[in-house]
Parts: C-alpha cells; structure tokens; sequence
C-alpha cells in the first residue's frame, strides 16, 4: 500500500511539474502585439481614386477555409473541431477565391484568413487569396497566434496563425495593425485571439485626404462586454481620423446584430451561441451602420446547414463616416457554400 500512495505521489508530482511548465511556455510564447504596428503593404499597382468615384466594398468572413456547408462547430454547440481532410480546406478556399474574382468589388476586407495553421492544415491562405483581386495593393494582420491551443482534448485545435487581410484595386499608401481590448485574462488569454483594427489609407488623387478602409473582426465568444470595449476603441478611432478630413469607414464581422435585424432573424434557441447587439449611441450623428436584411449574413454553426432549420443572423456589414455617400448595399447570397458567412458588397462615393 505504501509503494502505491508513493507512485500516485510522484505521479500528482511530475503532472504539476508538467502543468506548470506548459503555463510558463505559453505565457513566455504568447502572442503580445504591441498597441500600433506598422504594416507591410503588398504593391501590386497604383491606380488612383478620385473623388468622383464609385467604390465598391467587399467584406468577407472566410472561415478559415475550412467552414462550409457541411461543418459544425464546438463552440457553436455542434462536434467539429478541425475538418476532416485537406481536400476541404483546398475546395472551400477555391470557392471563396471564385466569388472574390467574380464580384468586381475594388477593396476586399477578408477576415479568419490562416497563414499557417494545423485547422486548415497550415495552406497560405493571404498568398492564395492574392491573386483574387489582379494587380492589388494589400495588407495582412495577425489577430490570432499560438503555438498549440490545447482544446478541446483531445481532439485539439492546436497551432494556429490566422488574420486578417485587406486587398484593395487602389493604392495602399500605408497600413497599421491597432490592437482593440481583449476581454480575456491570463490564461484563457495566451490561447486566444488578440483582436485588431487592420487600417489601410488610401490616397485621393485630387486631394490631400484618404479613405481610411478598417477590417475588423470582433470578438464572439466573451461575455458581451469585451464587443462593447471593442466596438468603443472602434468609434473613438474612427472619429479621430474624420476629424483629420478623412473618409472613413469600417468593415467586417462585427459579431453583433444591427437594428432591425432581429425581428427579421429571430433567435430561436437562447441556449446556443448569440451575437451581441451594436450600440451606434457611440457613434455622433450622421454617422451610418450599413447593412443588407435581404439575405443573412451568418449561420450557427451547431450543425451542418439546412436551409430550414439553421439559426441565422445578420452580423456583417459596415459603419461609414457622414461624409460618405451610401448608394447600394447588397448581401450576396451564396447559400454558405463555402463559408460560414455570406460576403456584403458596398457601393459608395465620397461627398465633397
């Protein structure tokens, strides 16, 4: 009896020696961007904007390539973890590549794109998505980097690189990754994104302003309070560059319903996964959140779709500054073919 308390000992021992060694790997590895990081920006081209233009915006949530129609998720209340083959992953990111070249929207603001990531067995996904758009300007930014995200045991989903990534026809003058709050603390933290605002300035070529294009992708699965602070950080910002006469405007995932848009897709089961709801109080007026209910914009991923019975939302979409002009806003519906979310086009001009 005393040689089994004794190996029962050292095995509690050499756990807690394991455990902590792991603790203090993640924490010396954790991904820890800095508040404001310079961008590298692709060039392919320089075509001009001008004032007088019509721009068109695309957002798109890629779902890492590997969230088709035939996924489900854990988070979501489904089983899926990783998908099951390589072959997935290659025919859902050809899909989202067709609709992207398909299109003809001129800015492209793509979000959980993977660089290198077990998920979506570690495809390039920024090179691959690249050449979407010809001659682009582009930028990419982390949002989410682990070495190993040790859950769910033991089907884990484990190292993961992922971002996101704006492709624009026009120059890309300059770009800047600027960290958003995180909602989680040590060490859920180290094993979860670290949530950005992508900035892209794109020079007007009859004046000395920009168009400030910002990808985002808000946080999901917190207790709402971190898409508050996140959604805040937003605002502040986006009034920081109007003041300076720029045109601005946001796009992306927002993980949020807009107004109006629950009564067209109402939350059926409290029980699984809800987006949070935009405050546009943060926003002064004048300032518009757009939006398409023709079409939702994002599924729950507790099963694989069925048109009937899936939860849907509208959660996509985009906030523009007062001195933007909206002249069409259009959910195109693929029918989640290949991605969890629909993309949203925006057509847009800037008002002098």
């Amino acid at each position: 009896m005393k040689k089994v308390f004794i190996i029962f000992i050292a095995f509690i021992a050499a756990l807690a020696i394991l455990v902590s060694s792991a603790l203090i790997y993640f924490s010396v590895k954790e991904y820890k961007p800095e508040d404001v990081e310079t961008v590298d920006v692709k060039s392919a081209g320089e075509a001009p904007v001008f004032s007088g233009d019509t721009i068109k915006l695309l957002t798109f949530n890629t779902g890492y390539g590997a969230l088709g129609m035939d996924a489900d998720f854990f988070m979501d209340g489904g089983k899926g973890v990783n998908p099951e083959s390589r072959t997935v992953v290659e025919e859902n990111i050809e899909g989202i590549k067709n609709i992207i070249s398909s299109v003809g929207a001129d800015v492209v603001l793509l979000q959980e794109v993977d660089t290198y990531s077990k998920r979506s067995f570690r495809i390039n996904q920024e090179n691959y998505y690249k050449d979407a758009l010809p001659y682009a300007d582009s930028a990419y930014a982390l949002n989410f980097s682990c070495d190993y995200v040790p859950y769910p045991f033991p089907s884990t989903i484990g190292k993961v690189n992922s971002g996101v990534f704006t492709l624009s026809a026009y120059e890309i003058s300059s770009a800047s990754r600027r960290s958003l709050p995180c909602p989680f603390s040590w060490p859920i933290r180290m094993f979860n994104l670290k949530r950005c605002m992508l900035v892209t300035y794109i020079p007007i070529a009859d004046s000395d302003k920009f168009i400030v294009v910002i990808n985002v992708h808000l946080e999901a699965y917190d207790d709402g309070e971190g898409k508050k602070e996140q959604t805040k950080a937003l605002s502040e910002y986006m009034q920081y560059e109007y003041e300076r006469g720029n045109y601005v405007i946001a796009g992306g995932d927002f993980n949020q319903t807009f107004e109006g848009t629950l009564d067209v897709y109402p939350i059926t089961n409290e029980d699984k996964w809800k987006p949070g709801v935009l405050d546009m109080s943060e926003f002064p007026e004048g300032w518009k959140c757009v939006y398409d209910l023709s079409s939702p914009t994002c599924r729950l991923l507790d099963a694989p779709y069925n048109a009937e019975t899936t939860q849907k939302y509208v959660i996509d979409g985009y906030i523009v500054s007062p001195n933007i002009e909206v002249e069409k806003v259009e959910t195109l519906d693929f029918g989640f073919s290949v991605t969890d979310h629909n993309p949203v086009m925006l057509e847009m001009k800037l008002n002098k």
